[in-house]
């Protein structure tokens, strides 16, 4: 796909995004916030939030236009302050007698879901793209069966049914997605979704029989030590290493194998939506350069006590932007004057009266 395709072409061409934002630039916003929220013990953080969403939206680009972030830090605060209340409540309810401890969960579950649908069109609701607003109007209840319900049988299944789980809260999140008053639609394959789950399956499989091989012969190692020498140095250093090499085993493989199924999933996903039923999105990630950024990226991170934390968030924001592209049909000028006609006024009401971020 070209990076840039005229307005005549636009509807028989897919349009890339792009990311103009730079680490050198992220540096600063990023060493502010760090240290404004440490000296105040991190109250700044909402705000902080604030500075970095609006750094990432407004350098990636869409058609020579940038997104736009209106939330403010206040909004954040507040929200954060109204969890923090509930979460002590429900804490000191819990110590008070056991019989509470029920019902604390109970009012947890049902709260759960209806501050996803809170976060997610906060989220929705405070960004806007050619002054259009996003908008978002999933329900609690589909919430609770798409993330919450979701995740347990994706867990219980060992991952199984982890593509039932992917379709369901991607469904939930983009059909009850708007731009403007003009619905987003997607209807990923359960079969595409399989076939992105086949690569980090093996890996896991294999990985397992590896790892497996590794304490046998640990075990046997041990066993076939005689009882004097059980307690050698040389001996539980050996068993202390190997368990070690395990656990860290466990964690690359399972880790590697869930960025490479993140980033089969999003192209498929991406590539299956639509807006306003005509104009078509697409997502081209490698998932090997894609798992390959996100895990160099933790390493430099870690390897410079997080200085590098900006360049890694500027470099993956850059691939995935410049790897998503949207197919307008008609001519882009008229078709986003009859997006800005039908949205203009979606989300200044929400901002001014209820407009509260629950999420962190």
């Amino acid at each position: 796909m070209d990076n840039r395709v005229s307005a005549g072409a636009a509807a028989n061409a897919f349009e890339r995004a792009r990311f103009t934002g730079t680490a050198s630039e992220y540096f600063g916003i990023w060493i502010v916030n760090v240290l404004l929220t440490i000296v105040t013990l991190g109250i700044y953080s909402a705000w902080a939030k604030v500075r970095r969403n609006r750094y990432f939206y407004g350098n990636t680009v869409l058609l020579d236009r940038s997104f736009e972030y209106h939330a403010t830090g206040m909004q954040i605060f507040i929200g954060r302050l109204i969890v923090f209340a509930f979460l002590v409540v429900v804490n000191i309810l819990a110590a008070i007698h056991p019989l509470f401890s029920l019902v604390t969960t109970i009012l947890v579950l049902i709260a759960l879901p209806w501050l996803i649908v809170r976060g997610i069109r906060f989220n929705a609701r405070v960004t806007s793209y050619r002054n259009v607003r996003f908008d978002f109007t999933g329900s609690a209840g589909g919430a609770f069966v798409s993330v919450m319900l979701g995740s347990l049988v994706a867990v219980l299944s060992l991952g199984l049914l982890a593509p039932f789980a992917s379709r369901w809260l991607n469904r939930y999140i983009f059909n009850n997605l708007r731009y403007g008053n003009r619905p987003f639609d997607t209807d990923p394959k359960l079969g595409a979704l399989y076939g992105a789950l086949v690569i980090p399956a093996v890996m896991v499989v294999l990985g397992a029989v590896v790892l497996s091989a590794l304490i046998a012969i640990i075990v046997v190692g041990i066993q076939a030590s005689d009882a004097s020498s059980v307690e050698s140095d040389p001996l539980i250093f050996m068993v202390v290493s190997g368990m070690y090499l395990v656990v860290f085993g466990l964690i690359i493989i399972y880790g590697l194998a869930g960025l490479i199924y993140r980033a089969a999933v999003h192209n498929i996903v991406w590539s299956s939506t639509r807006i306003d039923g005509r104009h078509v999105l697409r997502s081209d990630l490698s998932r090997a350069r894609y798992a390959w950024i996100a895990i160099s990226n933790v390493v430099v991170t870690v390897l410079t006590l997080g200085l590098m934390r900006p360049w890694a968030a500027v470099r993956l924001a850059r691939y995935v932007t410049e790897h998503t592209a949207i197919r307008i049909e008609g001519e882009i000028g008229e078709v986003f004057a009859q997006f800005e006609a039908s949205g203009t006024a979606v989300g200044s009401e929400y901002i001014s009266m209820e407009g509260l971020d629950f999420g962190f």
